[in-house]
């Protein structure tokens, strides 16, 4: 992320990308398959006072006593590595040993676009650099394309895409541009730290059956950026896996609502920049149209530019912009009736460069290409209301 986070370069990354190994391996785990999910862990450490423990899961250990328990109350530190592994473990004094236990599932808050600013089961503090908190946006997906590998056993390569949004069960949100011409894809839900698999509950991945793209995408111009992924099977509903709200048609957040992005994209502009581990969240405001278009204007894109329909712009902010990565990813505007809620009034679709000089960021207008949407969707018999407000 750019001091907060990343977004889509310009106009020309709608290309296809090479792809580069090291990065993915610092990204979504190297490289074959799906990350292991068990929770399991064998691994001794060393206390304070000298004493062997184990690592074990962060809620699974008392800290004041240094024993056991199962209530998942804990606040850890995104930035601290202690003797174990990943900063969800501790090591714990085992005087007697306990069979393994999982937080117990929180209370469900019914409908789409509930926001967990707290996070979800744990608590985490040192995130200063635009951290989420584990479960804050449960909507966002990541989506992967496979490669295939020269392998006898037929394993693949999961090359991070771009990001998504979780708008039905079986249904990802998404730009056209990053998906328009691939063949394999799939999307996961319910990550968030890329490099590990300690989190208090797993991510879920799912194989992409079918891709719909706008009937009137323009590769060239990206104009309605918009595409729908089809799942193979739906998702389960979690702690951190649920729905985003969208807007109703031609209902646009207001200039100067201030709304968040989130992504694992590059931090800045160019071959310097690097994509996340932690899922990062950016705050931007809402840009209104004359605005953002005279902005615009003023970069290379010429006097004569003109913002399409299909588009919304946020940011401006110096420094604080979505980068190369994010494309596909949620912007999020909060609901004017109720606390922690949200819609999702764009998509990240392109910007001139990453927040370098304050210039807005470009987004699909999602209330422009809500009816299209709902038209797909019902096209299939699938219900629309689960992203109703």
């Amino acid at each position: 992320m750019y001091k907060t986070f990343p977004f889509l370069m310009l106009l020309v990354c709608a290309c296809a990308q090479t792809i580069n190994v090291d990065e993915i391996a610092r990204i979504f785990g190297f490289p074959f398959t799906s990350k292991p999910q068990s929770n399991a862990t064998e691994l001794s450490c060393s206390l304070d006072a000298g004493q062997t423990g184990e690592c074990v899961l962060h809620y699974q250990c008392n800290k004041i006593t240094n024993t056991i328990i199962n209530d998942g109350t804990d606040i850890i530190d995104i930035r601290t590595y202690g003797p174990c592994p990943t900063i969800f473990e501790i090591c714990c004094a085992l005087p007697d040993k306990r069979p393994e236990v999982t937080p117990k599932p929180e209370l469900k808050r019914q409908g789409c676009g509930w926001r967990n600013p707290e996070g979800v089961v744990v608590r985490t503090t040192g995130d200063t650099d635009g951290e989420t908190k584990f479960g804050e946006f449960p909507w966002m997906v990541a989506i992967l394309k496979l490669e295939p590998l020269h392998d006898p056993n037929g394993l693949q390569l999961e090359v991070y895409v771009g990001g998504g949004s979780l708008i039905h069960p079986s249904v990802v949100l998404t730009t056209a541009h990053y998906v328009a011409s691939r063949l394999q894809l799939r999307a996961r839900a319910g990550e968030w730290d890329t490099q590990h698999t300690k989190e208090p509950y797993p991510h879920q991945d799912r194989d992409v059956s079918r891709i719909v793209v706008h009937k009137d995408f323009n590769k060239g111009n990206l104009f309605y950026d918009v595409a729908l992924l089809f799942l193979n099977s739906p998702m389960d509903l979690a702690p951190n896996v649920g729905l985003a709200c969208l807007p109703k048609a031609r209902e646009r957040a207001t200039a100067g609502t201030r709304c968040f992005a989130s992504g694992w994209g590059k931090d800045k502009f160019g071959k310097d920049g690097r994509y996340q581990v932690i899922l990062k969240k950016i705050e931007v405001p809402v840009v209104d149209r004359n605005t953002c278009r005279n902005q615009l204007r003023k970069t290379r894109l010429g006097r004569y530019f003109e913002l399409h329909s299909s588009f919304m712009c946020a940011g401006g902010e110096p420094g604080r912009d979505t980068c190369k990565g994010d494309g596909g990813s949620p912007l999020v505007c909060p609901s004017e009736y109720e606390k922690d809620r949200y819609v999702q009034n764009g998509i990240v679709a392109w910007g001139i460069g990453c927040g370098e000089d304050g210039t807005p960021g470009v987004y699909v207008d999602v209330a422009n290409v809500r009816e299209w949407i709902d038209g797909i969707l019902l096209g299939v018999n699938y219900d629309v209301s689960v992203y109703e407000l």
